[in-house]
């Protein structure tokens, strides 16, 4: 019995031995999945060093996104930029306008708004337009996905990584009917056939839409100047609810569990139940009320956000309870990204910082020196990060 137990054990050694090990090479949205829940399952070192920057022409206000070896990100000189993971040139496109939205990557094509209000789809690979669509206003905001075949699905739902497909049952294949939704100063939030570049349906709200729309459930979640927090159907447009929340809502929410959390503009963060659309809780910055720009990121039992008051706050995501909140020096308007049990953070002070998710406790830090707006994009062994001076930054190992 002994022997038989010994041989066991060492079968499974040996094929535990050889298993690959989860690897996360896309980062295909600016806050990781269609959600907006700004995780990462990413393997970096505990103290990164700078291995490279790229200059591009002006200054970088996009977070980056990142698959199949390129970097994809978009600078206020008008161009939009497929940079390798070497930091080399691989190409890049000039839209006409200033880029300061993110793009998505959906099945090797970047989907990106420039502030003349046109959608550009290009393909990774190459850096070729596939298609451009127009819409009456500047894009502030990046573009989501969502999948409308055999059932709701959207892109990088605890799914593949690797190619920026849909996860979370899905297969991804290559075709499939999709769904490119963004927001513009034109009040409307567009559905853009993905395959295409037609348009599709148009939503109206009350005023300009500043952030990306989070996609869950077959749902499109966002805020905007006019306060509320809408739900509209991705498949056709339809309004499903319409909530006031706030005076204005500058940045995205994040969605899990059928919960969302969204900053305002006036120092609040609330938290809603999507079904009822009633606050399940709502923290209020008596102290500055400064706004919070930066999008949250959510954890299993936690929810964080920074604030233009130079703290990041961390607060239990069911009760609201503020678990701690540490002042990091400088306004943030990047949205925090929780990698493992650290929380990565990039500030208006032009800091780079991995906070511990537990305390907040510095745990590395790096002076850029120039301010960050958008928020890090992570994969192994690499945080990738854009600033002012028009840069674009890599992080990694010695």
């Amino acid at each position: 019995m002994k022997k038989h137990f010994l041989h066991i054990s060492l079968l499974l050694f040996l094929l535990l031995g050889f298993m690959p090990l989860f690897s996360q090479s896309c980062w295909p949205t600016f806050r990781g999945d269609a959600a907006f829940t700004g995780r990462s399952n990413a393997d970096i070192p505990e103290k990164p060093v700078l291995r490279w920057n790229f200059v591009t022409g002006n200054a970088i206000k996009a977070a980056p996104v990142v698959c199949n070896g390129i970097i994809v990100v978009g600078s206020v000189d008008g161009n939009l930029y497929g940079i390798t993971l070497e930091g080399k040139l691989k190409w890049k496109i000039n839209t006409g306008n200033s880029i300061e939205a993110p793009a998505i990557i959906h099945d090797g094509v970047a989907f990106v708004g420039n502030l003349e209000g046109k959608v550009f789809a290009v393909e990774v690979a190459t850096g070729k337009t596939k298609w451009v669509y127009s819409t009456d206003g500047q894009i502030m905001g990046a573009p989501n996905f969502w999948i409308g075949r055999q059932g709701d699905r959207e892109i990088g739902r605890q799914g593949d990584r690797e190619t920026g497909r849909s996860g979370e049952g899905e297969t991804g294949r290559p075709g499939e009917a999709g769904i490119v939704v963004i927001g513009s100063y034109d009040y409307y939030l567009h559905g853009i056939d993905a395959a295409t570049g037609k348009g599709l349906w148009k939503y109206e709200a009350d005023n300009f839409i500043n952030g990306a729309a989070s996609v869950y459930n077959g749902s499109a979640i966002f805020g905007g100047c006019d306060g509320y927090l809408h739900q509209v159907t991705v498949k056709d447009g339809k309004l499903k609810s319409k909530k006031e929340v706030a005076t204005y809502v500058a940045g995205s929410v994040a969605v899990a569990d059928g919960m969302t959390w969204v900053g305002d503009y006036d120092g609040k963060f609330t938290c809603l139940d999507l079904s009822t659309g009633k606050s399940v809780w709502i923290f209020d910055n008596q102290e500055s009320q400064l706004p919070f720009i930066a999008s949250p990121a959510v954890s299993d039992n936690r929810v964080y956000i920074g604030s233009r008051d130079k703290y990041m706050y961390a607060f239990d995501r069911k009760s609201g309870e503020l678990k701690w909140k540490v002042n990091v020096r400088g306004r943030v308007d990047a949205s925090p990204v929780l990698v493992g049990k650290q929380l990565l953070v990039a500030t208006m002070s032009g800091d780079v910082m991995l906070l511990s998710d537990k305390d907040g406790a510095v745990k590395w830090s790096y002076e850029l020196g120039s301010p960050i707006t958008g928020n890090p994009a992570v994969i192994d062994g690499s945080i990738i990060v854009g600033a002012d001076d028009g840069r674009i930054y890599c992080f990694g190992e010695k």
